[in-house]
């Protein structure tokens, strides 16, 4: 972890489930001491983008470089100085009472913060992220929680949990649900894990998540369904990788083919971001797998497209020009390359062209008949 205040050399440590208030003290108190011997207080973060991030296969996600950023008490930064260390006090209240705030709510606690509160929460959700790569921890351990489900799971699952005031374990059957699906919880850490599935499909958009659960596609094909909601939160990142370790099974990721699908959704998902390279390593399925769909599958399947727009072609070209994931990957150049040479996206339901329920009788089929030509 790197110490706030030490005046010498950073001290580092890799990221820990485990966190305590003593972490918060310590910070504290280097901070104390660079003031009591009349010198400059400091923070020091590392730099949160993706051009301080590396990936190798190796490893499977995007680790965090070097570069650090140093914050110092000065006239300019005395705000958002004091901002951080009151977020750092609000965290050790959270722990210390056994709490948890809302990113939200904690964006309206610092109004009684008089000249140190927040004029808006992107300001506020900013400060709460440097805490959090400041002491290499993913914020759920600081006591803030997101305000965005978890993602919703159908299918051949059981969920062990436990009844918050007895204790006692409660077995949650996701083929119970019916017409429903279970939402994930914003911890997934407690939870353990009963299946005989095969494989995971996570999803995009919650229109084909509720088509495949309406056909109870996970009995036919004897998988979990996973609704990812667009880019996936922490919370769904890391339900799928505990339950894809700790049960062996493959994830097969299922998108619009899109520069924002491939990209974003995509790349979050299999090895993470750049601004959260610090808790990468537990947020992330290296295992993951692209499934489609792809370039090729609008020819193949001859596709209803929209034109790709501006946006469109700019996160292609970032993503072939900065993205280490992608520079790594021949196979994902290729890919994002014909699409642009296309000037074309399209959707998950452009499938629907063929048939309401052809992706569930004929597309998803095919494609895991041939597991072995996904893009990585």
């Amino acid at each position: 972890m790197p110490r706030a205040a030490t005046g010498t050399k950073t001290r580092r440590r890799k990221p820990s489930a485990k966190f305590s208030v003593g972490t918060i003290k310590g910070a504290a108190r280097d901070i104390q001491g660079l003031i009591q011997r009349g010198k400059m207080p400091f923070l020091r973060f590392p730099q949160r983008s993706l051009g301080n991030v590396k990936y190798s296969d190796k490893v499977g996600y995007f680790e965090l470089g070097g570069r650090e950023v140093e914050r110092t008490l000065t006239v300019n930064t005395v705000k958002t100085f004091a901002q951080t260390l009151k977020m750092m006090a609000l965290s050790k209240e959270l722990i210390e009472k056994d709490d948890i705030a809302t990113k939200r709510e904690a964006y309206y606690v610092s109004k009684n913060w008089d000249d140190a509160r927040f004029d808006d929460q992107p300001e506020s959700d900013t400060v709460m992220e440097d805490v959090e790569a400041f002491f290499r921890v993913n914020r759920e351990q600081l006591g803030f929680i997101p305000e965005e489900k978890g993602g919703e799971v159908a299918g051949r699952l059981k969920v062990l949990d436990r009844d918050r005031t007895t204790g006692r374990q409660l077995k949650i059957d996701l083929t119970r649900f019916g017409s429903g699906a279970y939402s994930i919880p914003i911890s997934v850490e407690h939870l353990g894990f009963d299946t005989d599935a095969k494989f995971i499909l996570a999803i995009e958009t919650a229109g084909m998540f509720q088509r495949l659960v309406k056909h109870d596609y996970w009995k036919k094909a004897r998988c979990i369904l996973i609704s990812m909601g667009g880019v996936p939160t922490r919370a769904c990142r890391r339900f799928i990788r505990r339950l894809s370790d700790e049960k062996k099974l493959p994830v097969f990721v299922f998108v619009d083919c899109d520069p924002y699908g491939i990209a974003n959704i995509y790349r979050t998902l299999k090895v993470g971001s750049g601004n959260a390279a610090h808790v990468n390593e537990y947020f992330c399925v290296p295992q993951a797998r692209f499934l489609g769909i792809t370039p090729d599958d609008i020819e193949s399947y001859d596709l209803p497209t929209h034109p790709l727009k501006e946006v469109d072609i700019k996160r292609a070209e970032d993503a072939l020009k900065n993205d280490p994931f992608f520079r790594h990957h021949k196979p994902w150049q290729k890919a994002i390359r014909k699409l642009v040479k296309m000037g074309v996206r399209a959707e998950q339901q452009a499938l629907a062209k063929h048939g309401l329920n052809y992706v569930i009788e004929h597309y998803l089929p095919r494609k895991l008949r041939k597991r072995e030509a996904f893009l990585p």
